[in-house]
């Protein structure tokens, strides 16, 4: 009696092993719709950092404000002047004065101050005048790209006015002696670590505590307390005050590395820094409490919390670039962050003292930040419980 003849190893088995892998794949992406915090990784981080360093992040300096202090009313200084008219990365507003054109630039509504003095045209005919130029050294990358703008716009100016006297050419006896401002060290460490500040809080309060609420909602453990007389009022107010101590903890940290360590100076109220990062913190801890709420998931807390908080503090609070130089949509959703604000506070009063508008109006965004933040974590609590 014959053997019946076997079926060929290796075809079967490995239309076998098609078919099964075939199978895995349909199953593995029927589970990746399905779980959508997958998705959110897979799909949603990627375009949101390619929209972030796409649009958010540039070297370039662009719409810098220039103020003229035009103390000469010479043609040869208005000449001069026009200059600077005609740049598409600077616009200039001229005052008769150097104190009015002081006023402008301290109260940082200028870039660059520059400063034409009376003498200036007498001192262009004997061939040894000066161009003063004051920069705002808050930003070392952006004071050294305007430096090259102030002086590339003189450079051209003393080239035309060589060809229309016909003379050789250089640079008509005109000496741009430039200072930096609110850093005069020109050290970019005194820009950074103000801004480490606001990053490591932002951590601190919307990282932290968005994972550690939300792991509270995947154990059960804030439903448990819920069913005893604890109000979800308490239970915030409880976690809202732990992470507070826990987050100025890191700011006292903070500061005395930014003056013990890198010897960044603080020209400013150290009272008022202290409100202001408490304030900052409130709000940090809303949006962490908010995201927990939300989600009650550890792992689509933390990508929330990264791409919606910590991302955009990182690229569009103006902590390495200027928001001046992105597109105006990029522009808007930067000021919409609370996080810009605290920013703009915080190196202010580490570099250029107690500016009181400023602390004013971003003091009360931030307050306004933190009651709405808190109130509505309260109402989702509230109501995700019913």
């Amino acid at each position: 009696m014959s053997a019946a003849p076997k079926a060929s190893p290796s075809n079967g088995g490995r239309d076998g092993s098609i078919r099964r892998l075939r199978s895995l794949v349909r199953k593995e992406f029927r589970q990746l719709l399905r779980d959508r915090s997958n998705l959110l990784v897979g799909l949603g981080l990627p375009i949101v950092l390619i929209l972030i360093f796409g649009y958010g992040l540039t070297l370039d300096v662009r719409n810098a404000r220039l103020v003229l202090a035009l103390e000469d009313a010479s043609p040869a200084a208005h000449d001069m002047a026009a200059a600077f008219d005609g740049s598409r990365f600077m616009s200039a507003v001229r005052t008769r004065s150097l104190a009015e054109a002081k006023a402008i630039f301290e109260a940082h509504e200028a870039d660059a101050l520059v400063h034409l003095p009376a003498d200036f045209s007498r001192r262009l005919a004997a061939g040894d005048a000066q161009l003063f130029v004051l920069l705002q050294g808050g930003d070392p990358i952006r004071a050294s790209a305007l430096r090259g703008y102030v002086e590339g716009a003189v450079a051209v100016w003393a080239q035309k006015r060589q060809d229309r006297l016909g003379g050789r050419p250089g640079n008509a006896g005109v000496v741009v002696v430039d200072r930096l401002w609110f850093n005069a060290a020109n050290n970019s460490t005194w820009y950074l670590v103000p801004g480490l500040i606001v990053l490591i809080m932002t951590l601190v309060g919307t990282f932290l505590t968005a994972l550690v609420m939300a792991r509270e909602w995947e154990r059960g453990t804030l439903e448990a307390l819920f069913v005893t007389p604890v109000r979800p009022t308490e239970v915030l107010l409880a976690k809202t005050i732990t992470y507070f101590v826990v987050g100025l903890f890191g700011l006292a940290l903070c500061l005395v590395a930014a003056r013990g360590l890198f010897g960044v100076p603080l020209y400013g109220s150290l009272l008022v820094l202290l409100v202001a990062g408490m304030l900052y913190m409130v709000v940090s801890l809303g949006i962490g409490l908010l995201i927990s709420a939300l989600t009650k998931n550890q792992f689509v807390a933390s990508q929330i919390a990264i791409l919606a908080s910590f991302m955009p503090a990182l690229m569009l609070s103006g902590f390495v670039f200027d928001l001046r130089n992105v597109p105006l949509a990029v522009r808007i959703a930067g000021h919409v962050l609370p996080a810009t604000y605290f920013m703009e506070l915080v190196k202010t009063l580490f570099l250029a003292g107690d500016q009181w508008a400023l602390i004013a109006k971003d003091g009360a965004i931030l307050a306004a930040y933190a009651v709405g933040l808190l109130a509505l974590a309260r109402a989702v609590t509230r109501k995700r419980l019913d």
